[in-house]
């Protein structure tokens, strides 16, 4: 197998995923703006902030995966010529950390903060208060649903780096 080809495979399916955050941040964005435009009654304009505020999130994690993983792709190659095992070793390490990362943050923490956004919905009912819960759980379904493809991606490239690491020995 090689390593290298596998870990730069890795890192521009990456490449390709983080945009989406960025598509979705410029979604959020332009529903500010229609609520902004457009809106009528309370609960419309209660969206103006929140949608603003998740479209900017979305786009500042967009653009920080994309740059993180860009420069990747090159130092992989470096570190790799340097010292195959060592580059492994270093990658199983942080594929695991960043796999635990996952299971705590996206798989635990965002299911957590999208039920209480949930019953945020249900007790408060003020527009300002609705509008944020429901913005929200918009903008956590969208990191799930990127995040849930970037950790299959990474799950598989792990795998890859263990069998790796066993031929290896």
């Amino acid at each position: 197998m090689d390593v290298l080809k596998t870990a730069t495979d890795w890192a521009k399916a990456e490449l390709f995923s983080t945009p989406f955050f960025i598509l979705f941040g410029l979604v959020f964005i332009a529903a500010s703006l229609g609520f902004w435009q457009l809106g009528k009654t309370d609960m419309a304009r209660a969206y103006i902030i929140p949608t603003l505020v998740a479209g900017v999130l979305l786009i500042i994690i967009g653009l920080g995966l994309f740059f993180t993983n860009k420069s990747r792709i090159s130092e992989f190659e470096a570190a790799y010529n340097e010292d195959p095992s060592v580059f492994v070793e270093l990658e199983i390490t942080r594929a695991e950390a960043t796999l635990k990362e996952y299971n705590t943050i996206v798989f635990k923490a965002i299911p957590i903060i999208i039920i209480l956004a949930a019953l945020l919905i249900i007790f408060i009912n003020t527009p300002t208060w609705r509008a944020i819960s429901i913005t929200t759980i918009a903008m956590l379904i969208v990191i799930l649903l990127v995040d849930g493809t970037a950790y299959a991606r990474i799950d598989g490239y792990h795998k890859e780096l263990k069998l790796e690491k066993l031929e290896r020995k």
